[in-house]
């Protein structure tokens, strides 16, 4: 299982790829790959899904350098690349400083 530090690792360096739904959550939104780099330097945990329904995963919070908020929500499998399976921009009615559920 990948730790904290390999998922931010692997975020920082672009070694991720997207499920088909994360994919067209990035196209929407606008969501550059150097926007998922900064915001993966210093992402943590903000839920854990260890027996989710496809794999174990969890969601992550993390700024762009202009603070933009990006939770992303990963597979921590061991591989190669990290499985981004979704990626939004949350909505500030829906949580609280973006990382807990009102």
């Amino acid at each position: 299982m990948k730790t904290l530090d390999d998922i931010r690792r692997q975020l920082a360096a672009a070694t991720f790829e997207f499920s088909r739904h994360a994919f067209k959550r990035v196209v929407e939104r606008n969501i550059s790959e150097l926007e998922i780099r900064q915001a993966g330097l210093g992402a943590r945990i903000i839920e854990d899904y260890p027996h989710d329904k496809y794999r174990p995963s969890c969601l992550l919070l993390g700024f762009t350098q202009a603070g933009r908020p990006l939770p992303l929500q990963v597979s921590y499998l061991e591989s190669d690349w990290l499985k981004i399976i979704t990626i939004y921009e949350p909505d500030p009615a829906e949580w609280y400083d973006f990382s807990r559920r009102r």
